[in-house]
């Protein structure tokens, strides 16, 4: 059975629960929430939980490392199902994307993402699938404290249309290829409802 890990970016701890950097762990959440899982065995530093899908066996992983050492999780997960990089997808907030956005991008650097930079270093390369979750950039103030700050009800309105919009993208990257994947949903918004 093809086993992929997907790997959702966030901050152990409820006091991280509903923050724009969490927005890794919401999507996993969601999944859990709409297939009947719970993302709850400790495995590889992080929570655990496997989805069957169509002859897939798809590795929900929160890593709970903290963002900056996510891949000191995601790492030991590859290399227990003997993976490759391009059998790992992961999941988090981008702040260079609006809020209500969604994309898939195939490698690519870390963009100052602390997460994704920790994964690059341990895997030595960046040549994984990433499903990069709009959250804006703040208009005036600190980066740190904006992605640190919890989602406001307008805001979080509009995330939960994106995580089932990213929900819908990752199933058809799975089922039909990326490229396909990528052309009907990168140009995609979930503002309005």
């Amino acid at each position: 059975m093809d086993t992929i890990v997907i790997a959702g970016l966030g901050n152990p701890g409820s006091k991280y629960q509903w923050t724009r950097h969490n927005a890794g762990f919401l999507f996993l959440d969601r999944i859990a929430q709409l297939e009947g899982l719970s993302i709850v065995r400790k495995q590889f530093g992080g929570l655990t939980a496997e989805w069957e899908r169509k002859g897939k066996r798809l590795v929900l992983l929160k890593p709970q490392t903290f963002m900056n050492l996510s891949g000191r999780s995601v790492m030991p997960a590859l290399q227990f199902y003997k993976l490759k990089p391009d059998q790992l997808i992961v999941v988090h907030d981008e702040i260079d994307l609006p809020l209500g956005t969604a994309r898939l991008k195939q490698g690519g650097g870390h963009g100052g993402q602390n997460g994704l930079r920790s994964i690059t270093e341990q895997l030595g390369k960046g040549d994984f699938l990433r499903l990069r979750l709009g959250i804006g950039r703040p208009l005036h103030g600190d980066v740190s404290n904006y992605v640190l700050g919890t989602f406001t009800p307008p805001e979080m309105e509009v995330f939960a249309r994106v995580l089932d919009g990213a929900l819908d993208m990752l199933e058809t990257a799975l089922d039909e290829g990326v490229p396909k994947a990528m052309s009907l949903y990168n140009n995609k918004s979930y503002l309005e409802g």
